[in-house]
């Protein structure tokens, strides 16, 4: 057996009281580990949890690997009584647990891999449907007995949200970003430094941003967003769940997609899309010369990944209309300046 692997996480989880993973968190996932490590976590169980006697023995063996980090890990999981969890990805294959399926998303959001760098294929499905509270992951059949328990002593328990994907931020925070609205980032998001994300922003899993930019629109899964590019308010990007459709929609660099506008094709760089207009593939555009008259009909399809393109509705006859776009988009600096 070859001592390569592709990921290997430690991590802490939460289980129901069938035994079945809920969610896990990873605080140090690592990508493409080294020989001496996939040897230490080599016979690791395939159900992923680890008993005492298994972290004791991990634990030295990583330190006998030279693998402090991921030793003293180890040390502080022993203290704990939450379930540990241990993954070794001996290949970048669709998940087939729980556990992996975290390991993968922690990869994207530590910035280990960009969206689309890993197998996602069946995750959605692979996930439970979990009510995420001020007391952690809660199975929705014990949520009920739960709220109860909880108003047996006074309090209440908080649910702020019912959902396969918990918020990125309560397992990992990428450095140099700024996200308004925590909520409304998933775990697996991609955002490169200097990404900001406003109120009505919204980054799906397996998606997100190359580098500083302002998203206040929405990030589907799968697409990504290129450096230097604006999302207005209210705007959208028709995405793909992993595995789904053939076109991956993505944003290039120093684009503009307006206000309450979307695209449904992929964007080259520097391109602009007007305000409240949606390019979906089937969209008819008039191709404008250098005198501003149409001088063909195109199917937006035909234009995707090019750049240097403006996209607008004629406000006389309505019709969609692509001219070259002469200025590329500048955001402004002051709003990223402090990341």
């Amino acid at each position: 057996m070859t001592d390569n692997a592709f990921a290997f996480g430690l991590g802490v989880g939460t289980r129901n009281r069938d035994g079945q993973w809920l969610e896990v968190f990873f605080p140090q996932p690592l990508l493409q580990p080294g020989a001496a490590l996939t040897r230490a976590a080599a016979d690791l169980d395939s159900d992923c949890a680890l008993d005492s006697g298994q972290l004791q023995t991990l634990g030295t063996a990583l330190s006998d690997a030279g693998e402090t980090q991921q030793a003293a890990l180890v040390e502080q999981l022993r203290a704990s009584a939450r379930p540990a969890v241990a993954v070794l990805l001996r290949e970048d294959s669709a998940p087939g647990n729980v556990p992996e399926a975290y390991l993968k998303l922690h990869l994207l959001s530590h910035r280990l891999v960009q969206p689309h760098g890993t197998d996602l294929q069946g995750v959605f499905g692979l996930l439970p449907n979990v009510a995420w509270t001020d007391q952690g992951a809660i199975d929705l059949k014990e949520l009920p007995q739960r709220q109860l328990a909880a108003r047996l002593r006074g309090q209440t328990l908080e649910v702020s949200c019912v959902d396969k994907f918990p918020k990125m931020t309560n397992y990992v925070v990428p450095a140099g970003v700024r996200i308004a609205h925590t909520a409304r980032v998933r775990l697996g998001a991609y955002l490169g430094e200097g990404t900001t994300v406003m109120h009505e922003g919204f980054v799906n899993f397996n998606a997100g941003t190359r580098g500083a930019g302002m998203i206040e629109g929405r990030i589907s899964a799968g697409v990504v967003v290129g450096e230097g590019s604006d999302l207005g308010g209210g705007c959208s990007t028709m995405g793909t769940l992993s595995g789904g459709g053939n076109i991956v929609i993505s944003v290039g660099r120093e684009c503009l997609i307006g206000a309450n506008a979307g695209i449904g094709i992929p964007l080259g760089d520097r391109c602009t899309v007007e305000a409240g207009l949606f390019v979906t593939a089937g969209t008819k555009v008039n191709l404008l010369d250098d005198t501003g008259m149409p001088a063909e009909t195109v199917k937006a399809r035909e234009l995707a990944g090019k750049s240097d393109l403006l996209f607008r509705r004629n406000s006389t006859t309505g019709a969609v209309e692509c001219l070259t776009n002469r200025s590329a988009v500048a955001l402004n600096e002051v709003l990223h300046a402090h990341n």
